[in-house]
């Protein structure tokens, strides 16, 4: 599926069209570079909480996610204990799923104690040289970089990470650039390695 015009007459990708949480996520946030481990942390949790569930449920929550992950702080984050997993499995604000949870908050171990390195790290995943896809169908799934970058991840101790959910996390920080050729959003690569 190609590029669509939306109410206000700019194309965006298809997927944008369907709520306003979508368009703006699309336009504002989706595929710009992010470049701290915080901001890391923050999506890659996302991501693996939206496994299984529409993309739009985690926006909606989003905002609850936050506060209940301390703002995605890996230092805090990383010091939750056994009250904290109750407390976050009686939030209805988020998505309570214990093994989603307990990955959050094992995964916040990880990034605090890489520190900055796990910026450097994902980043590292960045691919400079692929064109921007004219279609849907020509987005892939997974690829051999967040194949690679998943069994990067796992080998440190990162958990609830597959192929899917490390390419979904390099659309979302911009270490790819899959806007649809014809999408009128336009990413700043400048800065990512092998820009």
């Amino acid at each position: 599926m190609d590029a669509i015009a939306g109410e206000d007459g700019w194309l965006r990708c298809p997927w944008a069209l369907s709520a306003l949480e979508y368009r703006d996520y699309h336009d504002l946030e989706w595929g710009q570079p992010v470049t701290t481990s915080q901001g890391l942390y923050e999506r890659l949790t996302l991501e693996a909480f939206q496994s299984g569930l529409s993309w739009i449920t985690i926006l909606r929550k989003r905002d609850n996610f936050r506060a209940a992950f301390a703002g995605f702080d890996p230092d805090v984050v990383a010091s939750f204990d056994g009250g904290d997993v109750e407390r976050l499995m009686s939030d209805a604000g988020i998505v309570r799923n214990r093994t989603k949870i307990d990955a959050a908050i094992n995964n916040a171990k990880v990034v605090a104690g890489l520190g900055p390195g796990f910026a450097d790290l994902v980043l590292s995943f960045a691919v400079a040289d692929r064109p921007r896809p004219s279609s849907l169908a020509e987005v892939p799934a997974s690829t051999a970089e967040s194949i690679n970058l998943a069994k990067t991840l796992k080998s440190l101790g990162v958990r609830f990470v597959g192929p899917t959910t490390a390419y979904a996390l390099m659309q979302a920080v911009g270490l790819v650039d899959d806007h649809l050729t014809e999408c009128f959003v336009q990413i700043d690569r400048r800065g990512l390695p092998g820009s």
